[in-house]
């Protein structure tokens, strides 16, 4: 996080969050169901109407599953190359999908043959969808435009040309039919208004663009691209609100849950992070392998993930009658009587004793640096007994942090009170000389990220001023240390030469001593 900004939302929560209920409510999904498909799986899109079927397009087909079925109950084959962007009409009856070939076809659900194809682009088409009003199709395409497409007639309404790179992202507006959001690799989103024919916002993103997604109020927008995750406020002129850079590679994909409208972004790092209303990350799913596609039902029943490997990994939600059954189920663990069974035991005199090596577990900040949750192992190591009983064990975390390069990455984004634990362990061990080093590099990227935010919390300010004060007197503390030292050494280089003198004229009076008594 080199280029971190801390912001209002990221450095003070919001009063009263229940993070612990919002991390429960994604805690209570099941574990994956496992479905291979035929290639990687690039677009994943549920029917709004239920009962919510999904689409998965992967290589050249698109497969409709069932909310539970684990084959697909409708296959559309009928393309020559790779298939892209397979996305439902609002009433959940049409199919819109993009190819390779530069070829858009219609179709419906309930047939296998193409109802409609439009032909006009010259490249891979890799995003459509339907607009609100569900007698258009908008399409964005390699060859650096943007069409939009009359259903019945099946003719090409307008060419839009405004990007200069691959068009790779696309989100259509629910509430004005006229209006939708396109991303493209030449790293801007741009908001574009069927009745001008041309941009009305354009943002600028900073990296090629993945995925764009619009809040259902549509006074916000989502652009990820590279490691970020940007929200931009609409209503503002297309302001940026707050970057996010929690993952650890490109974000491809993002989506919002119906309760509460959080969102979700997948990475090829294969991780999924689940932000809350202040953008703080309160859940976490890992996936077995690099994710390229997602989506959410619209009761949040199930959450689906495509992923390089082919594999299409579905969550379904836990009920209370399924917990119930399961607890049921559980089988009674052993009795006191087992556990207790020859602890008392005393081996004879005969006997050969084979003495099991007892086996070495990993502390919680080991295995956290292990799965390379940097800012979990901080926030450990600095728990109330490990930095006041073991404060060698806190230090120990942060060089290592610091040998990794990560210790900047671990020291932002922190609130208030995480940020006092770490000013009050700098006041109490910043003077050890086990610890100074380590501790003032602390210090300094502590001031760097922070000293924009410091006067919005008088708590952080106090300490940082107590912190300022205390380093003032010890630079001048040494200071007179040093003149001391530079006194002793004159004293020292001084006085070596008398003595040395002193031994040599040693030898001359003895030998006079001896002359005299001969």
């Amino acid at each position: 996080m080199a280029s971190f900004k801390p912001t209002k939302v990221q450095f003070l929560p919001k009063l009263g969050e229940k993070v612990t209920e919002e991390t429960l409510y994604w805690k209570n999904y099941k574990s994956p169901v496992q479905i291979k498909e035929f290639g990687a799986i690039t677009k994943i899109d549920f029917s709004p109407l239920p009962p919510h079927n999904y689409a998965v397009t992967a290589s050249t087909r698109i497969h409709i599953y069932g909310p539970h079925s684990q084959e697909p109950i409708r296959s559309f084959t009928r393309f020559r190359d790779t298939a892209y962007g397979g996305s439902f009409r609002g009433d959940g009856k049409l199919l819109v999908a993009g190819s390779e070939e530069g070829l858009i076809r219609l179709f419906d659900i309930s047939g296998r043959v193409a109802l409609r194809q439009f032909a006009g682009h010259s490249k891979a088409v890799h995003v459509t969808s339907f607009l609100s009003d569900g007698f258009r199709v908008v399409s964005g395409s390699d060859d650096l435009s943007c069409r939009v497409w009359d259903v019945p007639s099946a003719v090409e309404l307008s060419s839009l040309t405004e990007h200069t790179d691959y068009v790779r992202a696309l989100a259509p507006s629910k509430l004005n039919p006229d209006l939708f959001v396109t991303g493209s690799y030449d790293h801007t989103v741009k908001v574009f208004d069927m009745r001008s024919g041309s941009s009305v916002m354009t943002m600028q993103h900073g990296h090629p663009v993945e995925c764009v997604l619009l809040y259902p109020s549509e006074a916000l927008l989502v652009s990820t691209g590279g490691r970020y995750v940007k929200v931009w406020d609409l209503l503002k002129g297309g302001q940026e609100l707050v970057s996010l850079k929690n993952h650890h590679k490109t974000v491809t994909c993002a989506c919002l849950s119906s309760v509460g409208n959080k969102l979700l972004t997948g990475s090829l790092d294969r991780h999924i992070k689940v932000y809350n209303s202040s953008y703080k990350v309160v859940h976490n799913f890992d996936c077995d392998a690099s994710i390229l596609s997602m989506a959410i039902a619209p009761d949040d029943e199930a959450l689906a993930v495509g992923m390089t490997n082919g594999v299409l990994s579905v969550r379904h939600r836990r009920h209370q009658k399924d917990k119930e059954t399961l607890t049921s189920r559980r089988r009674r663990g052993p009795s006191y009587q087992v556990f207790v069974k020859g602890k008392n035991f005393v081996p004879r005199q005969d006997d050969f004793l084979v003495s099991k090596p007892v086996k070495q577990y990993l502390r919680k900040y080991d295995k956290q640096l292990k799965s390379f949750e940097v800012s979990k192992a901080l926030d450990t190591a600095l728990q109330t007994w490990t930095r006041t009983s073991k404060p060698d064990v806190t230090v120990a975390v942060i060089i290592e942090l610091n040998r990794r390069g990560t210790l900047k990455n671990a020291l932002a984004g922190r609130n208030e009170e995480s940020l006092t634990k770490i000013l009050n362990f700098l006041l109490k061990h910043i003077f050890d000389p086990r610890f100074s080093r380590p501790l003032l590099m602390v210090g300094d990227i502590v001031l760097d990220l922070y000293q924009q935010v410091f006067h919005e919390s008088p708590v952080v300010e106090r300490l940082l001023q107590r912190l300022m004060e205390v380093l003032g007197r010890e630079a001048e503390l040494q200071q007179e240390l040093l003149q001391v030292l530079g006194i002793l050494d004159t004293l020292f280089a001084s006085l070596t030469p008398r003595k040395e003198v002193m031994a040599h004229a040693a030898p001359p009076v003895a030998q006079e001593s001896q002359l005299q008594a001969a």
